[in-house]
């Protein structure tokens, strides 16, 4: 099984990503689920705080690829011989799937902040963020677990700072490349 993984910040493009994916047959674990699920189990609102709150609580109780280790159930229960992993915040969780998943493929998915933020505004779920300094916060957040050492890792970089038909072209591409690939 080949595996894929998405790292970006936020509003970068990841969601959209994974939706062309899925769009393509292509089974999509999401990291984020598992601490929205955490968040909802300990009967929290799931707002941006509570979301990041979970996860550092979990990463200082489990360590730095607690997300990752949580989430490899369900990328082996996926099946298929191709999964994509959306939301990988860290370069430890690179680490563990590398050595989980033999020629496990890292992408990355880069966009302008003031791209970011509008995308959060108009894009509706219910942690997305409308300031910029909250937006600021939270890419430092994750920028603190390792994001940016795992984002210099990528395989690939996609850049989206142009239409999501331009974006969608790139991602199908890409993942048409891969698909059709070796395994390793």
């Amino acid at each position: 099984m080949k595996v894929i993984g998405v790292v970006g910040l936020p509003a970068s493009g990841k969601g959209e990503f994974s939706r062309i994916a899925r769009s393509m047959g292509i089974p999509v674990v999401v990291m984020g689920d598992v601490i929205r699920e955490a968040v909802t189990r300990a009967g929290l609102p799931v707002t941006d705080k509570n979301l990041g709150e979970t996860a550092g609580k979990l990463r200082r109780e489990r360590g730095m690829p607690a997300i990752a280790e949580l989430c490899i159930p369900a990328i082996e229960q996926a099946g298929g011989p191709l999964v994509l992993v959306d939301g990988i915040r860290g370069d430890a969780e690179v680490d563990l799937f590398r050595s989980r998943f033999t020629g496990f493929i890292l992408i990355g998915v880069d966009a302008p902040f003031e791209a970011r933020l509008a995308r959060l505004s108009s894009r509706g779920r219910e942690d997305d963020l409308l300031s910029r300094e909250e937006l600021r916060e939270r890419d430092q957040r994750e920028i603190s677990w390792g994001l940016g050492r795992a984002l210099a890792r990528a395989d690939f970089l996609i850049l989206n700072d142009s239409t999501v038909e331009a974006f969608e072209e790139q991602a199908r591409q890409l993942l048409e490349e891969i698909r059709e690939a070796p395994c390793p």
